[in-house]
């Protein structure tokens, strides 16, 4: 499994959208700095998503992530592969009997399949949308993560590099 995490919250950023010719799209934007933060784990090869929602990103948070999706998938040994934030590795981190984790290179989130995850996101429930609270947030995200979570076909075509997997596979 590829594991990462990404913020979301109530500040926005305008995309371009479509609108009828000689119109001009109205877009909300706002800057309100409250965020709530996204830990996912995927697996490309079969398409297998956990992932929670919580308040921070620290080792207490992560310890519980990774407790989580240990508890979701007890019958088997993870591989997770990561970044090396500074949570990542702290010194109190509780790592389940059942997991293992190897650290991705420093500055190459190009190799960490979970990434596309969070385009996704922002693209289908986040674009040009104002929230007045969290909840909505937070809503908006459960929404997305469920849905993802439930479709393991759409998480392989975004998370899956062909031929990674194939080489993986021809030589197993």
């Amino acid at each position: 499994m590829f594991q990462d995490e990404a913020r979301f919250g109530r500040i926005n950023m305008p995309q371009r959208c479509w609108a009828p010719k000689g119109t001009r799209p109205i877009v909300g934007a706002q800057i309100v700095r409250e965020y709530t933060y996204v830990y996912a784990a995927v697996s490309p090869l079969d398409g297998v998503m956990d992932s929670l929602i919580l308040p921070e990103v620290n080792g207490d948070m992560f310890s519980y992530f990774l407790d989580e999706v240990s508890k979701r998938h007890h019958r088997e040994f993870i591989v997770m592969f990561m970044d090396k934030a500074g949570w990542h590795t702290a010194k109190a981190l509780t790592i389940p009997e059942n997991l293992c984790i190897c650290h991705l290179p420093p500055y190459s989130p190009e190799l960490n399949p979970a990434e596309h995850i969070w385009d996704e996101v922002r693209e289908k429930w986040f674009p040009n949308l104002v929230f007045f609270h969290m909840d909505a947030v937070e809503d908006t995200l459960m929404e997305a993560l469920i849905t993802l979570e439930n479709d393991p076909d759409r998480v392989k075509n975004l998370t899956g590099f062909d031929w990674v997997i194939n080489a993986i596979l021809k030589a197993t």
